[in-house]
Parts: structure tokens; C-alpha cells; sequence
């Protein structure tokens, strides 16, 4: 696969003393001057060694600033953002909604973290539909898709990662008609796993946003600890306790404090990202989903689920995320089914919302080269 990338850009790292290990890339930036199109800026990554292209290839647009009425200007016209638009599909019963844009080239399948909805990719569909095929999902349960109530069912639980694996495969195989690279963040990537394993003819590679390591799951947790667990679980689930929970929750004011634990830069904790957050949350069935997912410490682990797949892999990580530490995150960069590790510098758990302009140019990097 390194065959197909191009040589590293021969551009001086901006701090030389913040470089990490070589087996690691860092996205780094600095303008010299220039305006970037795309608000994509000087770039140099730092890899182990294999996988996709060592560098991103800047494209500038010289700034008006300091040219003098003797100087040439080139113009050069940008196209529109393409459309994005959306529609809804029906899973075994359930109304899915998914988002949509670009005509031609490889499929992409955006998949969002808990509590989250297509709406979190707003920053990105449009700029990937520009070479891509891509399409935004809202897994059952969350955002404006179906969330039945998982006490119908009679297993364990409905929202479960083979749930929400099988949805995605379907997804692509109903809707998309294509093989997909699955663009995840949080527990969105072990959605991608777990759908990559199930089905491998799918899945043509995967971008993991700050995977969720699961470290609330039950085999992480001590074994004098885990009866207190399930106890714990089972009275959010059957009291008003659960309930009074989620409604301290889910109002403007903690979802903002949330986000903004989060998100580094707090400046992209907009009005409009807590309504795209809050606004499915209140609606009928919610609190159910919410309720059995936090109480959801079995199934897979993304360490185990990663070794299984055979697609290739890339590992993006914002170095200021609380939750997923990127100290944790590192270990990725070993596994073999991992092209590239890449960190994010002072980017927080959600890279594809708070730094679209590290993030997309990668993701769309990843592709290219993976793209027959």
C-alpha cells in the first residue's frame, strides 16, 4: 500500500521539540504567509513507517494583502458546496434518517458517537462530497431515527454493537449499493469494527476518530467492583432514579457544560452544535436508549475487534480528548491492521466538529490512496 503514497512534503516541523515518537504522525500548522484553500494550511505528519501517503500536498491562494498594483493576480472561481440532502430508509421496520451528497467516487458512511446524530458530520459532508460519495447515518435509537423501546425485546438488549453493525452493513448494501470506508468517531468506531468484522466484503477501510476504548466495560472494571456495577445499572434502569438522571441532563445548560469538558477550542461549543445535540435527545423514546446504553458494559472491545479486521486502518487522535486519553490511544499505532496513528494536536474527543480543517483533508487523503 506505501507504494501508492506520495514522499513526505520537505517542510520544517513548526516546533521540532514537540515531535513525537517516529512511529507516530502529527498534523502540524503553520501559514508562512499564505491563505489556504480550504482552510488547509502547511501540513507535514510524522508516521511508524507504513501505510497511506506521509504527507498532505497544500494547495495556496496568495492573500491580497501586501500586493502591489503591478502584480498579477490570478482569480480563481470555487465551485458551490454540493448539496446536501435528506431522506429515510427502512430497516427491518424502523425509519432510519441519513444525510447525503456527491455524485461520483468511492462511498464513505459517516458514523457518529453516543448521544450524537448525522447533524455532527455538518462540517465535513459537503467538502468530502466533493470526490466522494457520502452519506451520514443516524444509527437506531439516536438522532431522528426509530428508538423502539429495548424493553420489547426479549434478549438482553437491542442496542448492542452487533445491533448497530448490522444496520451499517445493511445500510450499505440497501442504500449505498457499494462497498464503503466507514468514517467513525467515538463509539461510532466500534460500530465500524464490529461492522467490518461481521460483514468484510463491505467495508473498504476505516478512519477511527478518537475510538471509544470502552474503559466503563465490565472486563476493565475490578472483580470486587463488578457486582456493585450491575447493581448500580439495574436500579437506573427500573427506578425513577434513571429518569431524574437523564433529565438533569439533557437541558441547554449540561449539555453545553458536556461539550465544553470535551471539546479544547470551547468556541466550537456553539448555540447551534447543543440544539444538533439536545433537540433528538428530548424526543419520545430517548431516555430508554440512553438509559439501556450506560448501562450497555458488555460486547466487544475495540482492541479485540481490530485485530480481526482486514481492511486498512486509520487511527486519528486529538491529544486534548478527557476521555479517551491519547496516552491510551498510542497503543493503536502496534497493531498490524493499523496503517497510521495520527494525533491531532489541541484537539479535544469530537476532531470531526472542532477541527474539520485537520480532519477532512486526512480523511480524503486515507481514500485517494485506498481507491483503486
Amino acid at each position: 500500500m506505501a507504494g501508492k503514497c506520495s514522499p513526505p512534503l520537505s517542510l520544517p516541523p513548526p516546533n521540532s521539540a514537540l515531535l513525537p515518537p517516529s512511529r507516530f504522525k502529527i498534523a502540524s500548522f503553520a501559514s508562512h504567509g499564505l491563505r489556504p484553500s480550504h482552510s488547509l494550511q502547511a501540513s507535514r505528519l510524522f508516521s511508524k513507517g507504513r501505510g497511506f501517503s506521509r504527507s498532505f500536498k497544500p494547495y495556496f491562494a496568495a492573500s491580497s494583502e501586501g500586493i502591489g498594483s503591478s502584480d498579477s493576480i490570478s482569480v480563481v472561481a470555487i465551485p458551490s458546496e454540493p448539496q446536501v440532502r435528506t431522506s429515510f430508509w427502512n430497516w427491518r421496520g424502523y425509519r432510519i434518517r441519513y444525510q447525503f451528497s456527491g455524485e461520483t467516487g468511492p462511498a464513505l458512511v459517516l458514523v457518529h458517537g453516543f448521544g450524537a446524530n448525522s447533524d455532527h458530520w455538518r462540517k465535513n459532508i459537503s467538502f468530502l462530497a466533493k470526490s466522494s460519495r457520502v452519506f451520514s447515518i443516524d444509527l437506531i435509537g439516536y438522532g431522528y431515527s426509530d428508538k423502539p423501546n429495548p424493553r420489547d425485546f426479549e434478549q438482553d438488549s437491542f442496542y448492542t454493537f452487533e445491533t448497530w453493525a448490522a444496520q451499517l452493513n445493511d445500510f450499505c448494501e440497501e442504500v449505498v449499493r457499494d462497498r464503503a470506508f466507514f468514517i467513525c468517531n467515538s463509539i461510532g468506531g466500534v460500530v465500524g469494527l464490529q461492522a467490518a468484522v461481521l460483514k468484510p466484503q463491505v467495508c473498504k477501510g476505516i478512519v477511527l476518530l478518537n475510538i471509544s476504548l470502552r474503559m466503563l466495560h465490565i472486563k476493565k472494571q475490578p472483580w470486587y467492583g463488578r457486582p456493585f456495577i450491575k447493581s448500580f445499572q439495574s436500579i437506573l434502569r427500573n427506578t425513577a432514579l434513571g429518569k431524574l438522571f437523564f433529565n438533569a441532563v439533557a437541558t441547554p445548560e449540561s449539555v453545553r457544560s458536556i461539550l465544553c469538558q470535551c471539546y479544547h477550542d470551547t468556541s466550537a461549543v456553539t448555540d447551534e452544535l447543543i440544539q444538533i445535540i439536545l433537540q433528538p435527545g428530548l424526543e419520545p423514546g430517548a431516555v430508554d436508549v440512553f438509559l439501556e446504553f450506560i448501562c450497555y458494559s458488555g460486547g466487544p472491545l475495540p482492541e479485540e475487534l481490530i485485530l480481526q479486521v482486514n481492511c486498512p486502518v486509520l487511527v486519528a487522535w486529538g491529544d486534548k480528548d478527557p476521555w479517551e486519553p491519547v496516552e491510551l490511544g498510542k497503543a493503536y499505532a502496534d497493531f498490524d491492521t493499523v496503517d497510521d496513528f495520527v494525533i491531532l494536536p489541541d484537539v479535544g474527543h469530537c476532531p470531526q466538529d472542532e477541527a474539520p480543517h485537520l480532519v477532512n483533508p486526512l480523511i480524503e487523503k486515507f481514500v485517494a490512496c485506498h481507491t483503486a
